[in-house]
């Protein structure tokens, strides 16, 4: 259903509300066509919406449809705290004046009353569209991760297979021309032979690089980490960064991807397992190693050996490859990875 499908029900329905109240003719029209103008910038600017649909609502006395999904799309774009403060100011007023407008009534209703229509109106649909909202997120970075995992679980077996057998026929080649070249044979034929061995040779060098370029991640490093816990944040995380100790440079690239790989399988597991809960990611060198552990309220997978190399199962192997140790601590209330990578050589000589 398109997203302007909702524009004419809205409109039928609040100016339905304004008839009933006594609204007719010109005013009635011109309240139409403000109500669906407001209905069709909502979505590109759910903010001023929402609070004119607060101030049509006050003042008119109708704008139910209208408050309720402005307030909804208010809900599903508040990304940040300025969103958060514009959103929980305009309701605060709309509470205020509805409020004010009771006590100056002739039979003014119950307080339980207005405050139950602010929820109703208000309070329930940004709740709502928050929720929505950060379920599409977690969604859509589970999915990121997941195919960010297959993609490098296919490249390493290319790497393999190109490895095993391209690598033994190259070096049987290799083997066989260096043979020929200690052999006995016509001067013509020799230097044949020489450039078979020099071609077999560099072939060699060559699948050695291009392994080893399918087998290098290519995620961000170590620096990267700021701004994983900063998208996390946006996208309604409680995520903590502490660090401590000095920091020095990693034990290679490897580490440092590691390291980011470590805080966003953390990070991705508490948002699914736990999602709203706190996180806490710290950062502690030591004069040998970083020791870098993510603290959640979640609990871990079940089973990290049964997906097939990825997961904690792959993480772990990746902590290994980079010359750390990884732990993983399932507890019945708090989930915590912990993994040790190695600082530089010439920093830790």
């Amino acid at each position: 259903m398109s997203r302007f499908a909702v524009v004419a029900p809205v409109v039928i329905a609040d100016v339905t509300l304004l008839w009933l109240d006594g609204t007719a003719g010109w005013g009635l029209v011109a309240y139409a066509v403000l109500t669906a103008l407001v209905m069709v910038l909502s979505v590109r600017m759910p903010f001023v919406t929402f609070m004119l649909a607060v101030s049509m609502a006050v003042v008119s006395g109708a704008s139910l449809a209208l408050l309720v999904c402005t307030s909804y799309q208010a809900g599903r774009r508040m990304l940040s705290r300025r969103d958060m403060v514009l959103t929980i100011g305009a309701t605060l007023a709309y509470v205020a004046l509805l409020i004010m407008i009771a006590h100056r009534a002739t039979m003014p209703p119950e307080p339980w009353l207005v405050l139950a229509r602010a929820v109703v109106l208000v309070v329930l649909p940004v709740l709502a569209g928050r929720y929505l909202t950060r379920q599409d997120e977690h969604l859509r970075r589970e999915r990121e991760l997941v195919a960010e995992r297959e993609r490098l679980r296919e490249r390493l077996r290319i790497a393999r297979d190109m490895h095993d057998s391209l690598g033994q026929a190259l070096s049987l080649v290799s083997v066989q021309a260096a043979a020929l070249e200690v052999a006995s044979l016509p001067p013509d034929q020799r230097q044949v032979v020489r450039d078979l061995a020099g071609a077999a040779r560099a072939a060699m060098d060559e699948l050695h690089v291009a392994v080893g370029r399918l087998r290098r991640d290519d995620s961000p490093g170590l620096e990267g980490i700021d701004a994983l816990v900063t998208e996390f944040r946006r996208a309604g995380v409680a995520v903590r960064l502490e660090r401590s100790g000095r920091p020095a440079p990693l034990g290679g690239a490897d580490a440092g991807h590691a390291a980011y790989r470590v805080v966003q399988e953390g990070l991705t597991n508490a948002t699914k397992h736990a999602p709203g809960s706190p996180v806490t990611v710290s950062l502690d060198w030591q004069p040998d190693a970083l020791l870098l552990g993510v603290d959640s309220a979640a609990r871990g997978p079940a089973d990290t050996a049964s997906t097939g190399g990825t997961g904690l199962t792959g993480l772990a192997e990746r902590v290994r490859s980079a010359g750390g140790l990884l732990r993983v601590h399932d507890e019945p209330h708090t989930f915590r990875l912990v993994a040790m990578l190695p600082l530089a050589l010439e920093v830790v000589a």
